[in-house]
């Protein structure tokens, strides 16, 4: 199952409720909107700077990727960005084959 690095900023208002029901909550939150996609939370780390939670998740592709994330932003608790990860073995595989790629001006 493909992994993703979801990285978010929570509103001023989700700090207060992250403040009042605890990171625990938010765990089995997290956990819960995954289970229900067909998916698994990997790890969750809280942060403080730029971002203010890292997830790693397993799920079945991008479409449930994006789902997850529009869900979280369209209930106004703040921002995503989503990075696709890979492994080793998918990485060696991106790079065993050549594309015919003129780049710009060469």
């Amino acid at each position: 199952m493909p992994k993703f690095l979801i990285k978010g900023k929570y509103s001023v208002d989700a700090m207060k409720g992250l403040q009042k029901e605890k990171a625990t909550s938010r765990q089995k939150a997290v956990e819960a909107a995954c289970a229900a996609i067909g998916g698994e939370l990997d790890a969750l780390y809280f942060a403080r700077g730029d971002d203010d939670l890292f997830l790693i998740v397993d799920l079945p592709s991008h479409i449930q990727a994006a789902s997850l994330c529009v869900t979280f932003g369209a209930s106004g608790v703040g921002s995503t960005s989503t990075v696709p990860l890979l492994t080793v073995a998918e990485m060696d595989q991106a790079l065993g084959g050549t594309i015919n790629y003129r780049p710009p001006g060469g």
